[in-house]
């Protein structure tokens, strides 16, 4: 195995990795009542009121943050909220499609 296929591992696990996260996060969001473009559109987000009551409803919703913010997929807007980043909209695209994150 060449030194370029061993640099590729990491990032299609970290890829796997984001997808899984993705996918939770968007059930979490659904049980919650928010749709995909809560946290894909840079204007919106999460206020962290709401993401203390995903924390609180003991989901995956504090491991699926901690991986998206340590890969640059999400993180804070200037508003305080929780949203995706472009890399984030971009997988969330390649899971769901334009709908789902219309600023990819």
């Amino acid at each position: 195995m060449t030194f370029e296929a061993n640099a590729a591992e990491p990032r299609l696990a970290e890829r796997h990795q984001l997808r899984r996260c993705l996918l939770t996060v968007a059930d979490l969001l659904a049980e919650g009542g928010h749709v995909l473009e809560t946290i894909s559109l840079p204007s919106c987000g999460l206020a962290k009121r709401e993401m203390k009551a995903l924390e609180a409803r003991g989901t995956g919703w504090s491991v699926c943050r901690k991986t998206l913010e340590a890969s640059a997929a999400a993180g804070i807007n200037p508003e305080g909220r929780f949203v995706l980043t472009a890399l984030g909209r971009e997988v969330l695209f390649d899971l769901f499609g334009q709908g789902a994150a219309d600023c990819a």
